[in-house]
Parts: C-alpha cells; sequence; structure tokens
C-alpha cells in the first residue's frame, strides 16, 4: 500500500469509536488506474510521468475516490467486502495512504455538501 494526512482528517479520540470527517478524497481525474489481470493495478500520473502499483485492496479504496465516499463509508464497505474482516489499524492505514496520494497529488478532497 501507498504510504503517507492526518492533519487534513479531523479523527474522533481512541473514547470515541466513530470517526467523522467532513472532506471526501477525490481522485485526480488526469490519474489513470490500469488494471491488470492479477487484480493489482498501475496509477499513472501523465502531469509528472510516475507510476505506482497499487494492491487489489488499494485498488478498491482507489475506486471509491469519487468525492462521494467519505473515510467512514470506505472503512464500511472494505468491512463489507472482505471475507475475513478489516484489522484494527485499518483507519490508520487508510489515512497513511491517503496522505501519501495526496502528497503526489494523485488525490484532492471534494468540497463538503
Amino acid at each position: 500500500m501507498l504510504r503517507t494526512i492526518q492533519k487534513h482528517i479531523p479523527w474522533k479520540d481512541e473514547k470515541e469509536s466513530a470517526m467523522t470527517e467532513v472532506e471526501r478524497p477525490v481522485a485526480n481525474p488526469m490519474v489513470v488506474l490500469r488494471e491488470e489481470f492479477d487484480d493489482w493495478a498501475v496509477l499513472f500520473d501523465p502531469d509528472s510521468g510516475e507510476a505506482y502499483g497499487l494492491d487489489p485492496v488499494s485498488v478498491f479504496i482507489w475506486q471509491l475516490f469519487d468525492g462521494k465516499h467519505t473515510l467512514s463509508e470506505i472503512l464500511e464497505k472494505l468491512r463489507q467486502t472482505c471475507e475475513d474482516g478489516i484489522p484494527d489499524e485499518a483507519p490508520e492505514h487508510l489515512n497513511s495512504f491517503i496522505e501519501d496520494l495526496t502528497s503526489k497529488g494523485l488525490v484532492g478532497y471534494a468540497e463538503a455538501a
């Protein structure tokens, strides 16, 4: 998984079980996702010429970066889809993934509705 946004996402503290956020991640429309036969994919940024590999879970998450899904909704979709469940650290991993994508200009945020 790509790594690296905590400053952009207001998570609740450990005593509160649910997460909330105002912003909704949205994929840079110039970035190309090329899915491979083995469920892995490559993100290509034509502006920088950089390419990034994504594992199947990252591809699933990337496809939810439509500006409509909050992080809580993305995590819920992961819970519903993953047969073995998701680890307790999933919110932190998702946060790191989005931070890294944001730092590379691959993801931004939709305006809050």
